[in-house]
């Protein structure tokens, strides 16, 4: 187990991650909506870290199928915890919300999204992860380095420009629309930087729009100075969420 490997396993399952998120998105709300980490590519990044952390861990379990349930089921639950966690503590933003879920602590892990990832790791030892090290070893190895290279600086500059684009973002909705954020936050910039800079003014008004951001992130939230969820969808209440609706689900 290399440290590119495990960079390999980082940039496939965020990709495996977003399908799986996408067709969940579809399955349950009936639209086909982005399910992002980062503003452009198609990366889930808890699904990679989460395979990253996961696959070395259970290695010496996986001809018993019990035994992987129980460690994906522990470990899928501390990574999601830890990522909510981050995000909350370091950008004041909430990625996702499961208070309503039976089971759930702190709104950021729930027993049924733990059962999950309780399944997902069988299948993912047992099944699909010694296909994808069948295919990588295929690869020859100085072409697999330019991919791993490529998949690192693509994913790092990504993050970094989703970085600079949700500043850019709640810049704008303090300003527009008067909102109060938790103390502390770092997620924003000062007002002069963003409409004094011509060219910060161009991306705020022609490349990191609200459209772009709430399509691209549709289910954001962030914590007011009470600590109060925001949904940032009820605030741009005239932008759609979503790419398109296939369905309406039925209510209960």
């Amino acid at each position: 187990m290399t440290i590119g490997r495990l960079f390999d396993y980082f940039f496939i399952y965020s990709i495996v991650g977003f399908v799986i998120e996408t067709i969940y998105g579809l399955i349950t709300k009936g639209v086909l909506e982005s399910r992002q980490s980062f503003l452009y590519g198609p990366f889930c990044s808890i699904y990679g870290l989460g395979a990253v952390i996961m696959i070395p861990a259970l290695n010496r379990f996986k001809k018993n199928n019990f035994s992987l349930f129980i460690g994906g089921f522990i470990i899928g639950s501390i990574v999601e915890y830890m990522v909510s966690l981050l995000g909350e503590l370091i950008f004041h933003i909430k990625w996702w919300d499961y208070s309503g879920m039976a089971f759930n602590i702190n709104g950021r892990i729930c027993i049924a999204f733990s059962f999950f990832w309780g399944v997902l790791a069988i299948f993912l030892m047992t099944y699909f992860n010694p296909k994808v090290d069948k295919i990588i070893d295929k690869i020859p190895n100085k072409y697999l380095k330019t991919v791993t290279i490529t998949g690192i600086i693509i994913i790092i500059l990504d993050a970094i420009i989703t970085g600079i684009a949700l500043k850019i973002f709640f810049t704008r909705l303090v300003i527009n629309y008067n909102l109060e954020l938790k103390e502390g936050n770092r997620y924003t910039i000062q007002t002069p930087e963003l409409y004094d800079n011509d060219f910060m003014r161009y991306l705020s008004e022609n490349v990191f729009t609200d459209e772009k951001i709430l399509k691209t992130f549709p289910n954001i939230k962030v914590l007011d100075k009470d600590n109060n969820i925001i949904y940032v969808d009820s605030i741009l209440k005239d932008i759609q969420p979503y790419y398109f609706r296939v369905f309406t689900p039925k209510k209960r």
